[in-house]
């Protein structure tokens, strides 16, 4: 009698006692074509780890700029979501507006935060104006993706493809004389400045000059970028197509060659399925001393002010952005690590890339990256889309690349902070 009143007492005081509470955190990123099912993924996993918080999503916004555009509209306001994934171009924005919550005391009082694969390489990817505006979520950089069916077609070897671009617009220029709608090459000019920033990188110059206050990327390799754009149209017949034609062209096996973000490989590899082999390879050299690659990609920033919220916010985001979310990412999309531990450990992605040899080209020019140029002021989208738009006007043939630099160079001075 005296065990069935304690079990009904302690029924009952358990009934009687306060839920624990639950942490909600609402999340927004961009991209969903790219991120929903890894974001899926890993808001799972960090939700069975952690039962005691919810992640809820926001609606997505199809770009990076579009992500961005909606975190300054919302600042402030109670739309406004925990934790946003912005490109790492644009963190420079949020820095100089005081938007967002500086890391760096969260990450000195974690202890372990120096064992969990974050690299100082890493951090300086989203540090800005002295604080670390995020951790990198997804990088990349820009590779070569070959229809390995064509290129024997044409006569040439997959097994040795070019590696300068002379040869490269050689037999681009062989599989547009193939015939039959066959188009030999694509460069994702279109959309942002990045791609543009590979060639200019790759010649070893740089957007601004050191005080950022001057457009330094009218100078020789500069010229020699726009120059390069100029040749992939006339020798290697480039058209000028939209970025989601000559994707939807290269997947229908229709397109020989394409240069364009590691970050598409598993949306490529998807897309090609068994129309033909698909190769992936580096970018082809052009300054092998002073070339580097522009990284790509997105930095999990923290946009709650609420104290209590904060440390679980904190937790999210470095679980996205440590190793299980790179052992997520990188075979989810086809972007490189953003931790170093990740492709070391056999819990992570050290045998992945043995398994899966189209992975390795962003991979093996993780030496060559450094960061995506972040324009300061107010009008760095407003500079991307002049870049942009002055491309365009050389690839439809319509401007010399001298002009097109020297109107793009005059058109982006005027848009700096005076």
């Amino acid at each position: 009698m005296k065990r069935i009143l304690a079990m009904a007492v302690a029924a009952v005081a358990a009934f009687a006692a306060p839920a624990r509470a639950e942490t909600t955190i609402l999340v927004h990123y961009p991209m969903p074509a790219f991120f929903k099912s890894v974001m899926d993924q890993i808001s799972g996993e960090y939700m069975r780890q952690h039962p005691d918080v919810k992640i809820v999503f926001a609606s997505p916004s199809p770009t990076y700029e579009e992500g961005l555009q909606l975190m300054l509209r919302q600042a402030g306001t109670a739309e406004m979501p925990d934790v946003s994934f912005i490109g790492l171009n644009r963190l420079r924005v949020l820095a100089e507006r005081n938007i967002g919550t500086d890391l760096t005391p969260f990450i000195k009082a974690d202890a372990n935060f120096a064992n969990e694969g974050f690299s100082e390489r890493l951090l300086n990817l989203a540090r800005f104006g002295g604080k670390q505006m995020g951790l990198a979520f997804a990088t990349s950089n820009p590779i070569a993706y070959y229809n390995a069916d064509l290129v024997r077609r044409a006569g040439g070897d997959p097994d040795h493809m070019p590696t300068d671009w002379d040869g490269t617009l050689k037999l681009a220029a062989k599989i547009q004389a193939l015939g039959d709608g066959t188009i030999g090459m694509s460069y994702r000019w279109q959309g942002d400045d990045w791609m543009f920033s590979a060639l200019l990188f790759g010649h070893g110059g740089t957007m601004l000059s050191p005080d950022q206050k001057k457009v330094a990327f009218d100078g020789p390799e500069g010229l020699a970028s726009v120059r390069l754009l100029d040749r992939m149209v006339k020798e290697g017949r480039m058209p000028a197509l939209s970025s989601d034609a000559a994707q939807q062209g290269f997947t229908a096996g229709k397109i020989g060659l394409a240069f364009w973000t590691t970050g598409a490989l598993r949306q490529t590899i998807n897309g090609v399925g068994n129309k033909f082999e698909l190769r992936t390879g580096p970018m082809p050299v052009i300054d092998a001393e002073r070339g580097r690659l522009p990284t790509g990609g997105n930095a999990a920033v923290m946009f709650t002010t609420d104290k209590a919220k904060q440390p679980a916010v904190y937790e999210f985001i470095k679980f996205a952005s440590g190793p299980y979310g790179a052992s997520v990412v990188v075979p989810g999309t086809g972007y490189v690590p953003n931790n170093e531990l990740a492709p070391k450990d056999p819990r992570y992605l050290a045998r992945f890339y043995d398994e899966n040899p189209l992975f390795r080209a962003g991979l093996n020019q993780m030496n060559l990256m450094i960061p995506w140029y972040s324009f300061p002021g107010n009008n760095g989208v407003k500079v991307t889309q002049t870049i942009v738009d002055n491309l365009a006007l050389l690839v439809e043939q319509k401007t010399t690349p001298e002009d097109t630099l020297k109107t793009m160079a005059s058109e982006v001075q005027k848009l700096l902070p005076r």
